[in-house]
């Protein structure tokens, strides 16, 4: 079975009837925002098994071209789809569901057929490779059913793929195997092709990127003008130890080589958490490549904050599916690019009960969209359509309204910026209520932050700590930082809303929050026995855990290298400090 998706003289008509649906960002069907069951998609005659795994469906718009992006993720050895890669019920796995969202791109995230190593993980490392059996041939079999499928409306031109080690190689191999089907690549910590397994650890002499790419144009075939519209980000850690770190470099200039041209190296930026990102621009200006170095990670996915802590995923580095993201969707050569339309302007007028809005935008809008939040509140995706549209909402409930409008193009699918209304008042003027949602967020020895929703006709707000107004001047924000406080000290907040002519309304309820007691985070790089020895960590069967936190460092000997953070008294982490 070959998978591609050209488009026959058959598909051409069903496209043109299509167009309509296809053009109209809108009508892209909404997915439920979560992860799914396990699933069962296709037998691994040579492996064994079955292909079995999860996908996320987003219930947000797409956010390039109108139609969605594919993102194939692939774990690495010893780690699960269910128990690595997707969301729990106590953290966010490789953290992919958020960028999901904001891209409204389709995820998939299969598990690794038969039992190949001894620790499931994918055939990377076999001497030869085809797009009909093995990994490659179920992968690109899963590829084509969410691609052949239109509920999911998925863009042939935004099918990408990434994993980690295992996942890492596999990727590679995927994106030489058919750079047809996949516009980019994400490579973290994967041997290329042509290495075996007992040469991870180390590049093997003679073996260079002009021999990973030649290893990769071959797997290509036919398909190897294909790359000429690929793109590849590759990141590795420089506390790695499983992987050899050379193969991240490596990784990235013969994906150069087989792309073709000259290159100018850019300027190194640092990402969060510690490490750079060096970008590599082609002859036309392009960037191409993306290495990524993390500071400090051992053999891991860069999760970021919420994601999977232990079994090879670090939620304390950098966000790579956030990061990796933004460098497929801004550097993707095979989507036709297109301005979004413009709002030029929008506003809101008031008779009696009746609200009517107005609104005005350049290009060709097939639809215009008016929220309207407030008492009864206002979500209509048809209020009109052309250059410029007038709507009446009648029976609106007295009190306070604020709003915008969008509009959507009716050949691309594109839709603008927001045009904001402001905060606007039907009928008599409600009493001030204080305001909901009071939170506390981030708290030091010294301060704690604090937040609350906007109250409806508030022009300001007072903060009170323990029953004391702590602000001179009213806080035109939700949000107010209390510094000057003590160390390890609980405190009760209250906020009030403040109206015109001075009014101020009843406070909200209180909360408590605390500071923290000061506790400054170090870390420590060293052996394993050195950190049992030195009371960082504990032996457990062989192994070597962090105190407080139990992660995993690897063997208890003095040949494993680990970071340790101590992020409070007897609590350590592998990594750096958050």
């Amino acid at each position: 079975m070959a998978f591609t998706f050209k488009r026959t003289a058959r598909q051409a008509v069903l496209l043109a009837a299509l167009a309509p649906w296809i053009g109209a960002q809108a009508q892209v069907q909404a997915g439920p925002g979560a992860w799914s069951g396990n699933q069962t998609w296709a037998s691994d005659t040579v492996n064994g098994g079955a292909l079995t795994g999860y996908y996320y469906w987003p219930s947000t718009a797409p956010a390039l071209a109108g139609k969605r992006a594919l993102v194939l993720v692939l774990h690495g050895c010893s780690q699960t789809a269910a128990g690595d890669v997707i969301d729990s019920t106590s953290d966010k796995g490789y953290n992919w569901k958020g960028v999901a969202d904001q891209y409204g791109a389709v995820i998939l995230a299969p598990n690794a057929t038969g039992n190949l190593y001894g620790s499931h993980c994918w055939d990377w490392a076999k001497s030869t490779h085809s797009r009909t059996t093995g990994h490659s041939g179920i992968l690109l079999d899963l590829i084509n059913r969410f691609v052949s499928n239109p509920q999911y409306a998925i863009d042939p031109k935004q099918v990408y793929v990434a994993g980690l080690s295992s996942g890492g190689a596999q990727t590679m191999v995927m994106g030489c195997l058919a750079p047809d089907i996949f516009a980019g690549v994400g490579i973290n910590a994967g041997p290329p092709p042509g290495v075996s397994t007992l040469q991870i650890g180390a590049v093997p002499s003679g073996y260079s990127a002009s021999t990973a790419a030649n290893n990769c144009k071959n797997l290509a075939g036919t398909s190897v003008s294909e790359f000429a519209t690929q793109v590849a980000g590759v990141i590795w850690a420089t506390s790695d130890y499983t992987v050899a770190q050379a193969y991240g470099p490596l990784d990235a200039a013969a994906m150069r080589i087989v792309y073709g041209g000259s290159y100018t190296k850019g300027a190194a930026v640092s990402v969060p958490t510690g490490g750079s990102n060096i970008p590599y621009t082609d002859a036309n200006g392009k960037v191409r490549t993306s290495e990524i170095t993390v500071t400090g990670m051992g053999h891991a996915w860069p999760a970021g904050t919420g994601g999977q802590n232990s079994n090879f995923v670090d939620a304390s580095k950098v966000n790579y599916p956030a990061f990796v993201m933004d460098f497929w969707f801004k550097n993707n050569l095979r989507v036709a690019r297109a301005a979004p339309p413009s709002m030029t302007s929008c506003s809101a007028s008031v008779s009696g009960s009746t609200i009517t809005v107005n609104g005005a935008a350049s290009g060709s809008i097939g639809s215009y969209k008016v929220v309207l939040n407030g008492p009864t509140p206002v979500n209509d995706a048809a209020a009109g359509s052309g250059a410029s549209f007038t709507k009446a909402y009648t029976g609106r409930a007295d009190g306070y309204y604020s709003g915008s409008v969008t509009a959507t193009d009716s050949g691309t699918g594109l839709t603008s910026n927001a045009c904001t209304i402001g905060q606007f008042l039907v009928g008599s003027a409600p009493a001030l209520q204080p305001p909901a949602g009071l939170a506390a967020g981030t708290r030091t020895a010294n301060s704690i932050a604090l937040s609350w929703n906007a109250a409806s006709g508030a022009t300001g707000y007072n903060v009170y700590r323990n029953g004391n107004k702590v602000n001179a001047t009213a806080i035109t924000s939700t949000g107010y930082t209390d510094s000057g406080l003590a160390a390890a000290t609980s405190y009760s907040y209250q906020v009030s809303a403040l109206g015109n002519g001075g009014v101020e309304s009843a406070r909200s309820g209180s909360i408590t929050a605390s500071t923290t007691d000061g506790f400054v985070c170090t870390t420590t790089t060293s052996s394993n026995y050195a950190h049992v020895t030195a009371g960082r960590a504990h032996n457990s069967g062989g192994y070597a855990l962090a105190n407080g936190s139990n992660q995993n460092m690897g063997l208890n000997n003095t040949f494993y290298t680990s970071t340790l953070a101590q992020t409070s008294s007897g609590y350590y982490i592998i990594g750096s400090c958050p």
